[in-house]
């Protein structure tokens, strides 16, 4: 049971950094993505106006300063040309033009500003986005951008590959870094794990050492009580006596819940588990409560699939199934029907028993259903005789044997479907 806690704080606490790293990672890499974008666009949008070149600049001895004493400013320092500031961008960046004519013909390349293409090379570029009808995008590592001209349509190709490989460098990096941290993290969280969920389980393996001590000392006095009380009884009728002998039987009964639940609690164990039918034992369990429905002038319908097989502590397996025929009993109203299915599905058992209910049953209450001392307000009272108790031994004779309880509501019906996983001895 703690081993599942320690588990699921691990998932959980794991799954929870694992999101925050992931949002700042991509949030850092898509704007490190989109900067590179911007930027080219923008060298791309400042080329399309003059045709595939940059403006004419340049700064020398004999260049005239503009009016009041200032150099000139480098080509798209204005204009809203974020990110353009450098006179060297002429200089520092590579691309390429070519023109092509109405008709889907190249008129002209000019690759004088980059060597790993020839004209034959930028053609064929130029040509496959003049296809595809794209304004803008990428080809390998160039961006490109379609701007219309009066000879004809020029695509101009933007080498973005120093940027791209920086940004593919810090993506590799920040995922490498990313994944020894989770391992870090989940080193620290998993020996932290171990000693947050200690004190819990030290905590409840007393609460269950109380129970089963305190149980078997409490059935001394109970039977004492008994005794006297038969003893009262066999000199004539005595209510008192009726009185205190019915609830020591009911306290009794209790206390048996209580210690066998502790029991359960700890598991199934292995020498107990043993090739069993359960489709015997529901039918077994289904015989016995028969008489009890008819009595009670209620309705109980069987759909048993014969000879399921599998690997279970038979008495706890008895007990599950007389727990969920008692529930349906004292709870369908009368004149309820209560259907009960056996079935076997690919690798797993289903055990659902279906009673109608007075008061409709809500999601919330069915949650709880099978906690310990669980009621909801009105259906499910002490006037049943009840303790609360059934349900919570059934999830844990479930639990024993890796399986699970559920409780499914609907309108005035509800479902407790068993799922019992099916092993080989």
């Amino acid at each position: 049971m703690f081993n599942k806690l320690r588990f699921r704080f691990i998932l959980v606490a794991m799954l929870s950094v694992l999101l925050v790293l992931g949002t700042i990672i991509l949030g850092i890499n898509i704007i490190s993505y989109n900067r590179t974008v911007k930027n080219a666009d923008n060298i791309l949008k400042l080329l399309a106006e003059n045709e595939g070149r940059f403006p004419q600049f340049g700064l020398n001895e004999n260049m005239p300063p503009e009016e009041g004493g200032q150099m000139p400013e480098p080509p798209g320092a204005r204009d809203g040309f974020e990110g353009i500031r450098s006179p060297e961008l002429e200089y520092e960046s590579r691309f390429f033009s070519v023109l092509i004519s109405s008709s889907g013909e190249v008129i002209s390349a000019d690759t004088g500003m980059i060597a790993a293409v020839d004209s034959s090379a930028a053609g064929e570029y130029a040509l496959d986005v003049y296809s595809s009808g794209k304004a803008k995008g990428f080809v390998s590592d160039y961006r490109f951008l379609r701007s219309e001209e009066p000879d004809g349509v020029r695509i101009i190709f933007y080498d973005c590959g120093r940027s791209l490989d920086s940004f593919r460098v810090f993506l590799g990096a920040s995922l490498a870094i990313s994944a020894a941290g989770l391992v870090v993290t989940f080193i620290l969280i998993f020996f932290a794990s171990g000693r947050i969920v200690r004190p819990i389980a030290t905590s409840y393996d007393k609460q269950k050492r109380f129970i089963t001590d305190a149980g078997h000392e409490i059935k001394t006095p109970l039977a004492i009580i008994n005794a006297d009380c038969d003893v009262i009884l066999s000199d004539g009728e005595n209510t008192w006596a009726e009185d205190i002998k019915a609830q020591s039987k009911r306290l009794t009964e209790l206390t048996n819940n209580l210690i066998y639940l502790a029991k359960m609690e700890e598991g199934a164990p292995a020498s107990d588990l043993t090739e069993t039918d359960l489709s015997r034992i529901t039918e077994e369990t289904l015989d016995s409560f028969a008489s009890m429905f008819i009595t009670q002038g209620k309705t109980l319908n069987r759909s048993i699939e014969p000879s399921i097989m599998l690997t279970g502590d038979p008495k706890a397996l008895k007990e599950l199934t007389v727990i969920l025929l008692d529930n349906a009993l004292k709870y369908s109203p009368e004149g309820g029907v209560t259907d009960v299915i056996l079935k076997r599905s690919k690798k797993s058992v289903k055990l659902i028993v279906t009673n109608d209910t007075s008061v409709p049953v809500s999601p919330s209450d069915a949650e709880h259903l099978t906690d310990r001392f669980y009621r909801t307000d009105r259906s499910r009272n002490s006037e049943t005789g009840g303790h609360g108790i059934g349900l919570s031994i059934a999830s844990a004779i479930c639990s024993a044997h890796q399986g699970k309880i559920t409780a499914e509501p609907s309108e005035n019906k509800l479902s407790m479907r068993v799922t019992l996983p099916v092993k080989t001895a």
